[in-house]
């Protein structure tokens, strides 16, 4: 096994979690303006959207931090991050000027989910809590 991969895997996850989990709280603290946002892209029921989204951010978030039910967290999050895009971030669908912005979080976005699917399918590496469950 390659030195490296155990401390990428987990410094892969550090990051990416933190993607979803200081937005998520944010969503928490923050949940009239998440609603507002998310009426203003056209979310049926933003109530229950933003509601569901904050706890996928920020429990699949931990999970994918702790490395507990990481292919699944991955797998979850990855849906979850490929639907917000599709919703939030449509660059065909907004005024030219906003059209660069738009399509560069598109993008930003579909490389995070991206990665998430490499943690689904090789899951978190040794150092985490589903490798120690493993080992007992």
């Amino acid at each position: 096994m390659n030195a490296l991969q155990n401390p990428l895997a987990l410094l892969g996850r550090i990051l990416i979690a933190w993607f979803f989990i200081i937005p998520g709280l944010g969503k928490l603290t923050g949940f009239a303006g998440a609603v507002g946002y998310a009426q203003s892209a056209g979310m049926p029921m933003p109530e229950v959207g933003v509601a569901v989204g904050l706890a996928i951010e920020i429990l699949g978030g931990l999970a994918l931090l702790l490395g507990l039910g990481t292919r699944y967290a991955a797998a979850i999050l990855a849906i979850f991050t490929l639907a917000a895009t599709m919703i939030f971030h449509a660059y065909w669908s907004v005024p030219a000027e906003a059209v660069m912005v738009t399509k560069l979080l598109f993008n930003k976005n579909i490389g995070i989910v991206g990665g998430l699917l490499a943690f689904a399918a090789f899951g978190a590496g040794a150092w985490s809590l589903d490798a120690k469950r493993r080992a007992s």
